[in-house]
């Protein structure tokens, strides 16, 4: 084999490696997007009359009431409602922020939505886990290069 034909191969299974690299980064993507469109959180009144389900886009997904519905007070039950609600709309936004820090190894959606918690709710917060290494892909000329910064909201 001549040394063109030797280049020419080269270049083709390099092109072979970055193939394989980027369909495998297209799979973690469309894995991570199919987990976050089945992300829901769950929120209760503080005197467990309401339990309200949200789903990942914040919407209502379900709303249940407790045996002491019918003797709680109207303003006291919808008080409870859209406690419960903004409840589950919180804790769905927190399990898509873990969701997103699994994949991506940042730590900055979650620090966000926790600090949003705290001012809402006034619960404190919990510690961010140290985020795992960013993951690495391979440059056609055989080194390393780490994902650029991904966020989801767009600044």
């Amino acid at each position: 084999m001549n040394e063109t034909a030797r280049r020419l191969l080269a270049r083709i299974e390099t092109l072979d490696t970055a193939v394989a690299a980027n369909q495998r980064k297209a799979e973690a993507y469309q894995s991570m997007a199919d987990e976050l469109k089945d992300v829901t959180g769950t929120g209760t009144s503080p005197d467990g009359v309401v339990t309200v389900v949200a789903g990942a886009g914040g919407g209502l997904d379900s709303i249940s009431f407790g045996d002491r519905y019918a003797t709680t007070p109207p303003e006291t039950l919808a008080a409870d409602v859209l406690h419960a609600f903004a409840e589950a709309q919180a804790v769905a936004a927190r399990e898509q922020a873990e969701v997103v820090r699994r994949s991506l190894g940042s730590t900055e959606l979650l620090d966000r939505v926790l600090a949003s918690d705290e001012q809402l709710f006034g619960t404190p917060r919990t510690p961010a886990v140290p985020a795992a290494p960013p993951r690495r892909v391979l440059r056609e000329a055989g080194g390393d290069e780490e994902f650029g910064e991904f966020s989801v909201f767009n600044r």
